[in-house]
């Protein structure tokens, strides 16, 4: 199957009882993993996805309840996107989101298509579109007994950032990534670049807001805390940390992660991107449980004995 241009996404939120309730039983995303944060061992990282976990459905969130709220601004990793079968998907998941008490924007067109925009109980942007590319059937989505097959989440479909200067994020994106210039849009006023690569994963797609009169952004509960991007393996990883070394960016070396590998950078306007091997041995834990205090605790094996 194709690669993903986009690994995962990792949110703040404030509590992970309503993560769970939020992203498994409104969403419907399969819950994947119930672990904790590999630097920060005091913080919980839950994980959703697909019923496979495959990098390009994979999006999770650390639970860090003592800090403020986020700040809007530019500079700031801002909305993802997620896939759904069709545009009768969206009729779907606005009725839904009435029923549940889910903010959202109503069905809207941009890019010539229709999106529905909407926000989980912490602020975190967020949105819907059809599958860009390809046949739902091809896919896995997690299905529950309130949400048929046919309008189930299927993975991210783009992903969107506000930067103050959109052609620095852009070269360093195409440069770095194999991506390229697909169209240039107007968003609310703002000039949007929009990056992908042919034959990816949904279709996905990078879209960037340029914003230069907005005031920086404060992370805080509500933020997106990074994007990864796909490494198809090992040696694609050692080849963006070659590029990370020779254009002089700030990053963390490479990091093994339990299930893949990764290192941590700031691109031109101080996002934080991860890149992530797509090569990966994490398998679902057996889950017979929808109770989120039964799903065992997942710890890799260097800190079994620390938290033990």
């Amino acid at each position: 199957m194709a690669s993903p241009i986009i690994h995962h996404v990792s949110v703040i939120n404030r509590d992970r009882y309503v993560t769970f309730e939020f992203y498994h039983k409104v969403l419907g995303l399969e819950f994947l993993l119930k672990t904790v944060n590999q630097d920060e061992i005091d913080m919980m990282h839950l994980f959703f996805g697909d019923e496979t976990g495959r990098p390009g459905t994979e999006f999770s969130a650390f639970e860090m309840p003592g800090i403020p709220d986020k700040q809007f601004g530019t500079n700031a990793l801002e909305r993802t996107v997620f896939a759904v079968p069709s545009d009768a998907s969206l009729d779907f998941w606005f009725e839904r989101f009435q029923q549940f008490e889910v903010f959202n924007c109503e069905i809207e067109e941009w890019q010539n298509r229709k999106y529905l925009m909407f926000e989980d109980r912490d602020g975190v942007q967020l949105g819907l579109t059809a599958l860009r590319e390809g046949s739902a059937d091809e896919h896995a989505p997690h299905v529950a007994a309130d949400i048929p097959r046919e309008h189930a989440i299927l993975g991210i479909d783009s992903f969107q950032s506000r930067v103050r200067y959109a052609d620095a994020s852009a070269r360093a994106f195409m440069q770095m990534f194999e991506l390229e210039i697909v169209e240039e849009l107007d968003f609310h006023g703002k000039r949007v670049i929009v990056l992908g690569r042919e034959g990816a994963l949904f279709g996905q797609q990078l879209h960037l807001i340029e914003d230069r009169t907005a005031n920086l952004s404060n992370e805080g509960i509500g933020s997106v805390q990074h994007i990864a991007l796909n490494a198809r393996n090992r040696e694609e990883l050692l080849a963006v940390e070659q590029m990370i070394l020779d254009i002089n960016f700030r990053y963390s070396g490479i990091k093994e992660r339990d299930f893949f590998e990764a290192l941590y950078y700031r691109e031109p306007n101080s996002l934080l991107i991860e890149v992530a091997t797509e090569q990966t041995t994490f398998k679902k834990p057996e889950m017979a449980t929808d109770n989120y205090d039964e799903v065992p605790l997942i710890l890799p094996e260097f800190l079994e004995q620390k938290i033990a």
